[in-house]
């Protein structure tokens, strides 16, 4: 039998509640028993893992993520993009299906999956096109797409126009119980927006996009989600509307979740004041007052889930004048230390944000595992708070580089990550 322990670390896990210095005794890839140090879990023939001193999380998982394979390879793989989690301290990713060719059919979706077979051990979940290409025209093929492994199905990049459409693929995803993640955004209204619309977009010269190309969006998709009663999670939510909108939503007891990004409570439009195209992301970096209602929502539990939004892009895309870069930024590898920033701040408690990056997403994705239980597959993250490191984006796993964040101090960090037993990231 193949054993391992894990000693002496503080257990944290918002699914049960378990917060204390204890051991966990994993058998052939499973939780197979969880105490504290007076139950002194013995077996001479584990291998050993000191954790002392360090946080032992469930695994982390991230909603929100591309790995641009099939058809953009210079970007990032499935290979890159599962290491690039492995060292995030994510023993899950879900991964947008804007590939070429789009993943609205089980072939894309067989493909992605043996793909994430051969990589470093990371789960990957694939979601599903709502619409056929992406196009926004005619749904995809559900069914197809769920038996091949998809948890979810969304536009995401581009918002599906068609408020019909949107009510067909609600009713038609809660019949195969598949989840709809919503990009929201109103095309007529971001037109050729580069930046938030406001002072500093004047000041640079750049076209704006208004906060309410995203709010009008959410406003309609929640008026479906209420219309269908089929869940709907609102996806890279950054405008303060959208988070008075869902709040109040939610009040009602609609089937809507939600999740925001790192950058939208680490940054402000300010980010792009020197043209930094790093900062140039979709939606786009808002205002204080924008970032300060982030807070609030993730405070409250309006906004379920911090995502990554991991998108990667080269040289090619992003050194170009502003209006013509890609929109984009690459996360996996500081997700977990800029979100600890929240709990440095007294804006989250630990156990909040462990459960916005690890057990909320697991719950929402109806995954068949949630937290750290006796039986449960031992995926898990170690994290070392006190770790101070400098982001230096020419380390990182990813292929791309494109991260605003190169040179920042952030302290805390994954040190170890494990998906079914095995240790897929290890820097102890």
């Amino acid at each position: 039998m193949k054993q391992t322990l894990i000693k002496g670390g503080r257990v944290l896990d918002p699914e049960t509640g378990i917060d204390g210095v204890m051991d966990i005794l994993i058998e052939n890839g499973k939780i197979a028993e969880i105490g504290n140090e007076k139950s002194k879990i013995q077996n001479p023939k584990s291998k050993i893992i000191d954790a002392s001193g360090k946080l032992v999380t469930p695994g982390l998982i991230d909603i929100h993520t591309h790995l641009r394979e099939p058809g953009h390879e210079y970007k990032e793989t499935v290979e890159s993009g599962c290491l690039a989690a492995a060292h995030g301290g994510f023993t899950a990713i879900c991964c947008m299906p804007n590939t070429e060719p789009v993943n609205d059919n089980q072939s894309v979706t067989d493909y992605i999956l043996r793909k994430a077979n051969m990589a470093v051990g990371v789960r990957v979940y694939p979601v599903g096109a709502i619409s056929q290409g992406l196009r926004g025209e005619s749904l995809a093929e559900y069914g197809e797409m769920k038996s091949a492994g998809v948890v979810a199905v969304s536009d995401d990049g581009n918002p599906v126009m068609n408020a019909q459409l949107m009510r067909r693929a609600l009713e038609y995803a809660k019949g195969f119980g598949l989840l709809v993640i919503s990009h929201c955004e109103d095309r007529n209204l971001t037109a050729n927006g580069a930046m938030n619309e406001g002072a500093t977009a004047t000041r640079l010269g750049l076209a704006g996009i208004p906060n309410a190309a995203e709010t009008v969006m959410v406003a309609r998709d929640i008026a479906l989600c209420e219309l269908t009663d089929a869940p709907l999670h609102i996806a890279h939510v950054s405008a303060e509307g959208s988070v008075r909108l869902i709040r109040d939503a939610k009040a009602r007891g609609l089937q809507l979740t939600a999740e925001t990004a790192p950058h939208y409570f680490s940054l402000t439009e300010e980010a792009v004041m020197n043209y930094d195209t790093n900062a140039k992301v979709y939606p786009p970096l808002r205002t204080d007052r924008d970032r300060d209602a982030v807070w609030q929502g993730l405070r409250d539990g309006t906004i379920d889930v911090i995502a990554s939004d991991h998108a990667p892009h080269s040289s090619v895309e992003k050194d170009l004048e502003f209006d013509a870069a890609a929109n984009g930024l690459i996360g996996m590898e500081t997700s977990l230390p800029l979100s600890l920033k929240l709990v440095e701040m007294g804006l989250l408690s630990l156990k909040d944000l462990i459960a916005k990056m690890s057990t909320n997403p697991a719950r929402i994705l109806e995954l068949d595992y949630v937290g750290l239980k006796r039986g449960n597959p031992a995926d898990l993250t170690i994290i070392d708070l006190e770790k101070k490191f400098t982001v230096d984006a020419n380390t990182f796993c990813s292929k791309s580089r494109n991260t605003p964040f190169n040179g920042w101090e952030l302290k805390g960090k994954a040190v170890l990550t494990m998906v079914r037993g095995k240790i897929v990231f290890d820097d102890r």
